[in-house]
């Protein structure tokens, strides 16, 4: 359920916050993206290592998340860079599931939901 609401307001709130920035410059809300990236990284390496068989799901997220905000140039690059800054972070920390990645995942889980929903409710239409 959490995962299909953070899915939910990922695109909702990107569909809605075309209008906020200009044409190739930065948005108001870029810092938030690039965190909610870097969490979409580290859940595609956590959720992984602890068996969630979801394949790519988070990767395919960011993807979305991409595709919605449609970036050119640095903020893409940002974008990205958030994404591997976050499964790369993981990845020389944890190599198996432990207690600790358990919670770690639900704390990002909690963290990109919060993000999501300030978005839609500060830059939706």
């Amino acid at each position: 359920m959490r995962k299909a609401l953070v899915t939910a307001l990922i695109v909702i709130c990107l569909a809605s916050a075309h209008p906020a920035r200009a044409q190739d410059g930065a948005a108001p809300f870029d810092a938030d993206l690039q965190r909610l990236a870097e969490i979409l990284g580290t859940l595609h390496y956590l959720r992984g290592i602890c068996g969630a068989n979801e394949g790519q799901k988070w990767r395919n997220e960011m993807q979305a998340l991409v595709d919605a905000e449609t970036p050119s140039g640095d903020r893409r690059g940002r974008m990205i860079a958030s994404f591997n800054r976050g499964y790369n972070g993981f990845q020389q920390t944890y190599r198996t599931c432990t207690p600790a990645a358990t919670v770690a995942i639900k704390r990002f889980l909690d963290e990109g939901s919060k993000i999501s929903r300030d978005l839609t409710a500060r830059y939706a239409n």
